[in-house]
C-alpha cells in the first residue's frame, strides 16, 4: 500500500487546510483499513490528529474536533483532511498512513509541509 499526499503548502490564518491522499495497492473501502491523518509541527512530536474508518466512521483528536473533517472518495481512491480556522500553530508536515486492523501503522505518505502564514 502506497499513499501521496497533496494540497496547498501555504494557507493563510483564518482559511481552511485541505489535503488529500491518494491510496494505491489498496482500496480504501477494503475492510479492515483504517487511514489516518498525522501532523509534526516544528520541533514537536509526531501528532495523531484523526481517523476514518473503513466504514465510514471518523474519530478526531479531541482538541481538533470543532475545526476538523476527514472524508472519503472511493472513486478516487483518496480520503482528504480539512482543519478550519487555522493559525500559524497548525503548521506542520502532514502525513498519511493507515492501519490494518489492530496492527501498527503501514506505509506512510512522504509527508506535505503546510505553512500557515499571511
Amino acid at each position: 500500500v502506497q499513499l501521496q499526499e497533496s494540497g496547498p503548502g501555504l494557507v493563510e490564518p483564518s482559511q481552511t487546510l485541505s489535503l488529500s491522499c491518494t491510496v494505491s495497492g489498496e482500496s480504501i473501502m477494503a475492510t479492515p483499513y483504517t487511514w489516518d491523518w498525522i501532523r509534526q509541527s516544528p520541533g514537536k512530536g509526531l501528532e495523531w490528529i484523526g481517523v476514518i474508518h473503513d466504514t465510514g466512521a471518523t474519530y478526531y483528536k479531541p482538541s481538533l474536533r470543532s475545526r476538523i473533517s476527514i472524508s472519503r472518495d472511493a472513486s478516487k481512491n483518496q480520503f482528504s483532511l480539512q482543519l478550519s480556522s487555522v493559525t500559524p500553530e497548525d503548521t506542520a508536515v502532514y502525513y498519511c498512513t493507515y492501519r490494518l486492523g489492530a496492527l501498527a501503522w503501514g506505509n506512510w505518505g512522504q509527508g506535505t509541509q503546510v505553512t500557515v502564514s499571511s
